[in-house]
């Protein structure tokens, strides 16, 4: 089998009940994407999403123009070749950007999964047949929108519900924190990302908090490139401390943050992380050092099931997450995720095992590059 063309489209939807604040910077707008689709002599096909940051024609020519002749005439089935090759040639003359390579890789695995005649996660070797979900609050407007959410997130049956507080001041996040936790009750998981908005004192003293009203993790209070303090501030806290998700490079780059504790748990996506083959390494290097790897959104739909499949094929996860409200982000696949009773379970279909919805991708075509 091999590799005959890579076609790939720049996209834009127009969001559906959000408000311009559920950005930090408070401009969100539109959705940019990417769909990579991987054509091969035999006739299968597979296709993948991908993240476009700000801009997705300027992320699709980058990433066509580099990575379509990369691919074309590679057998799929040598993934770990093209892995290495890509890490050569992006070292030399690339640099591209952290989400280039995973709509790429994933296609190989789903086109290897697809031939093999099984689901992605059977084709992984899998550990679980589902996997608890939680729920991911964007930016809200005031302690009220977040105490509704996570109730909202309880009454549906999910497992846990996550803060994103605006992090422009540290008792007003204090304070959101300590409403939602007297509105769930204390039995109910709840996590929390300030996405990277204290110092290392603010993040103590957050934390610590944290840790009074039995949150489950602190998540990327400092920037994940700060290793002293991010290492100082696991140390210091009880609360697991969880980061990594934007660093480059993973699963290399993570080793250190691995083996000498800079955080307690480490994150990994398909969208960021390079793809399946990015994930299971980071997780598979994660579980040797008795580490968890907790696996990030991918944020779009076609890509979270994906991670969902990876989530199925490693013991070290605890939980799938998705940002909430979950329909918000619910386009691109023809079935809606397979949630019941707070738990996701992978399809049985072969490769993907859903079916990308072309009539969103049609729609929401801009370019194609």
């Amino acid at each position: 089998m091999k590799i005959t063309d890579v076609k790939v489209r720049c996209c834009q939807r127009k969001p559906g009940d959000f408000a311009a604040s559920a950005f930090r910077t408070g401009d969100f707008a539109k959705f940019e994407f990417l769909t990579v689709t991987m054509m091969t002599d035999t006739g299968l096909e597979a296709t993948a999403f991908g993240f476009a940051g700000r801009s997705a024609p300027g992320a699709g020519r980058l990433i066509a123009d580099t990575l379509r002749p990369f691919f074309i005439g590679r057998d799929p089935l040598d993934r770990e070749k093209a892995w290495h090759d890509f890490r050569v040639a992006d070292r030399w003359w690339g640099h591209l950007p952290i989400y280039a390579y995973g709509p790429f890789d994933t296609c190989l695995w789903l086109l290897s999964a697809a031939a093999a005649g099984q689901p992605l996660y059977k084709y992984l070797g899998a550990y679980r047949e589902s996997v608890p979900v939680y729920g991911s609050s964007m930016i809200l407007s005031d302690p009220q929108d977040y105490v509704n959410e996570a109730l909202r997130a309880k009454g549906e049956g999910l497992r846990a519900y996550k803060l994103h507080t605006p992090g422009l001041d540290l008792d007003y996040d204090i304070d959101v924190h300590r409403q939602v936790r007297a509105a769930v009750g204390p039995d109910f998981t709840l996590m929390s990302d300030p996405v990277s908005m204290f110092n290392l004192e603010q993040s103590i003293r957050f934390g610590r908090e944290l840790e009074r009203l039995g949150f489950y993790w602190l998540e990327e209070p400092l920037y994940d490139e700060d290793v002293h303090s991010l290492r100082e501030l696991a140390r210091t806290l009880e609360i697991p401390l969880v980061g990594t998700e934007v660093l480059a490079k993973h699963p290399y780059s993570i080793a250190e943050c691995i083996s000498t504790r800079v955080v307690d748990r480490v994150r990994a996506d398909v969208s960021w992380t390079g793809g399946v083959t990015g994930v299971m390494k980071t997780a598979r290097l994660a579980e040797a050092f008795g580490v968890n790897c907790e696996i990030h959104t991918a944020i779009f739909h076609p890509m979270e099931i994906v991670n969902l499949h990876c989530a199925a094929a490693i013991r070290n996860c605890d939980f799938f997450e998705l940002l909430y409200p979950i329909e918000n982000f619910a386009f691109g696949l023809k079935q809606p995720l397979p949630i019941k009773d707070g738990y996701a379970t992978p399809p049985s279909g072969p490769g993907l095992g859903v079916e990308i919805d072309w009539d969103v991708i049609e729609n929401s075509t801009i370019a194609e590059v």
